[in-house]
């Protein structure tokens, strides 16, 4: 059956989640300087009223993770849970969440698991698609300034929190590529695909530098996986999920009311190569 999954990028690390009635917001922030200032750009209440369930998940108790205003829409009007990391404020109608808890908020089944920085990553099953968030699980080398021990240990952990995922289908995953840590800035993306290969991967926490996240997406695209850029505040990912295709559409901030632009048909089984990274600029069967 075919399920139609439409991912919204607010800023940094911030996405919205459409699956039928089910509004899923992962990390939401407007930004230290006012990033989502033009309202237009900001999840309002609105967005949010054709919704049965909106689920709000906090992954880390970083400011660029955490915003409170998500505690301040109208919960008598809108069907609102939060799950956040444990070591977060709950507001009024929520659940903390650690890795290696499991946890059913309305018909969404919410599973922590390891970060390499501070707070939970999570892996979430709703409305028949399985995403996963990583929020700040990465592989946080800093290869320019850390010590080979550093790295090595870094690496380890990287290895071992990823490991429990390669086991999981995972239809969208959200991950880190985060351009400060200079050299192989994207090693820790790039070991995510391969070693779980979900079905689409968007890049985040990009630092506003909308270069990195485009270069890396035409170069990060493999025969299991497509990988999309969201770079604008409301710029749009329309996937539709069925056992044997993909379809992925991008849609502009702008046609947001209209929802213009095309349907791309992509088909993953045309790249082939032992390096799944290699001549991946050459186009795809595209339909």
């Amino acid at each position: 059956m075919a399920v139609e999954a439409v991912i919204t990028y607010f800023h940094n690390s911030g996405f919205s989640v459409a699956i039928n009635k089910t509004l899923l917001v992962f990390d939401y922030w407007t930004g230290e300087e006012g990033n989502l200032l033009p309202v237009a750009t900001r999840l309002t209440q609105r967005d949010m009223e054709r919704f049965e369930q909106i689920v709000f998940f906090v992954s880390s108790p970083r400011e660029d993770h955490f915003d409170s205003i998500i505690y301040t829409y109208n919960f008598d009007k809108l069907h609102i849970q939060y799950v956040v990391s444990d070591d977060l404020p709950i507001g009024t109608r929520g659940k903390r969440i650690k890795a290696g808890d499991t946890m059913t908020v309305g018909t969404v089944t919410v599973t922590a698991f390891a970060s390499t920085d501070i707070g939970v990553s999570l892996y979430v099953q709703a409305e028949g698609l399985s995403i996963f968030y990583a929020g700040d699980l990465n592989f946080w080398h800093w290869r320019d300034e850390s010590s080979l021990r550093e790295i090595r240990a870094a690496e380890k952990a990287f290895y071992d929190a990823v490991k429990p995922l390669e086991r999981l289908p995972v239809d969208i995953s959200m991950f880190p590529v985060d351009p400060r840590q200079g050299g192989m800035f994207d090693a820790g993306a790039n070991y995510f695909i391969m070693a779980v290969k979900p079905r689409v991967m968007i890049p985040m926490h990009f630092q506003n530098k909308a270069e990195v996240v485009l270069d890396f997406a035409r170069h990060g695209r493999t025969r299991y996986t497509e990988t999309v850029a969201l770079t604008k505040p409301r710029e749009q990912a329309v996937a539709d999920f069925d056992d044997y295709r993909l379809s992925v559409r991008v849609v502009q901030p702008e046609e947001k009311y209209t929802m213009r632009g095309g349907r791309t048909d992509v088909k993953l089984d045309n790249l082939s190569g032992s390096n799944p990274f290699s001549d991946t600029d050459r186009p795809v069967d595209i339909t």
